[in-house]
């Protein structure tokens, strides 16, 4: 890590419309911590299109959003997109409901608007790995490939609760050759050495960022009843992940993708940088 220090031409403050939307209040403060302590531009975009625009005319402006994990990969997706990511830091500080910001929360960032924007202004910048897949989508966490059984209805609102109620709304019924209840027909590998082919079930697919010496977490969970390794888990360590067979839904961060036949991810080591608070 390294101190963020005062930036350079400034901050470019972009609130999400659902973050103003819902929690005004929170929006409110971090203006007001932000414009206290740095020359700071404040957009207000009212849709995706003018996000991205605001961001694109960023100049000299270290990019700071006010918003949930969805806004956060959007804006890393759009810096990826342009090669943007080496010029600087991304911060984030999370607004909204507690279920959208777990990807916040994992990657260290404060919940607390007033934390975050001190974060932003007197932290340090901690590099990040970045799965990036062969349509150039980002993923900062990890990429699920969720069981096709039927899950239990979620209690409460959170992203992986509606991760849970998305799988049963997204699947759909399995025909010849496709996805069976309990699994997938799915061939999986990890830096060409195969985990996982079609001719036995796989239940769910993991794929996750892990900081350090630049490889994926990868776990194949096999469905049961497959033969002698029915019910184990396959892990690995890897560059580059792929899977491919009958047509599968994944989720990727907060957005659930699909359905695609094959998807490689290759992992970007410390690809960007994010502000966090100074280790006390």
């Amino acid at each position: 890590m390294s101190h963020a220090g005062a930036p350079v031409g400034g901050l470019l403050v972009l609130v999400d419309p659902v973050a103003r939307r819902l929690d005004g209040e929170s929006v409110r403060i971090a203006k007001d911590v932000l414009s206290a302590g740095a020359a700071a531009k404040i957009c207000l975009p009212d849709s995706q299109e003018e996000f991205a625009r605001a961001l694109a005319r960023r100049g000299h402006r270290r990019p700071v959003i006010v918003g949930d994990d969805r806004a956060l990969v959007r804006a890393v997706g759009l810096l990826h997109r342009e090669r943007a990511l080496s010029e600087g830091a991304v911060s984030l500080i999370p607004v909204g409901p507690a279920g959208s910001l777990g990807l916040a929360r994992r990657l260290g960032v404060p919940l607390s608007a007033v934390s975050a924007a001190r974060a932003v202004l007197d932290g340090t910048v901690g590099m990040r790995d970045l799965l990036v897949d062969d349509s150039d989508g980002v993923v900062l966490g990890g990429v699920a490939i969720p069981p096709v059984r039927a899950v239990p209805r979620p209690s409460g609102p959170s992203v992986w609760s509606a991760y849970r109620s998305l799988v049963r709304t997204l699947v759909r019924p399995p025909v010849a050759g496709s996805a069976a209840p309990g699994g997938h027909r799915l061939r999986v590998e990890a830096d060409g050495v195969l985990l996982a082919d079609v001719d036995r079930l796989v239940e769910d697919v993991c794929v996750s960022a892990r900081e350090g010496d630049g490889l994926a977490d990868v776990l194949v969970r096999l469905g049961a009843g497959e033969g002698p390794d029915g019910g184990s888990v396959v892990r690995a360590r890897a560059a580059a992940v792929t899977v491919s067979g009958a047509d599968f839904r994944y989720r990727a961060d907060a957005a659930v993708t699909g359905p695609v036949r094959r998807r490689t991810w290759t992992l970007c080591p410390a690809a960007w940088g994010l502000t966090l608070p100074l280790q006390r």
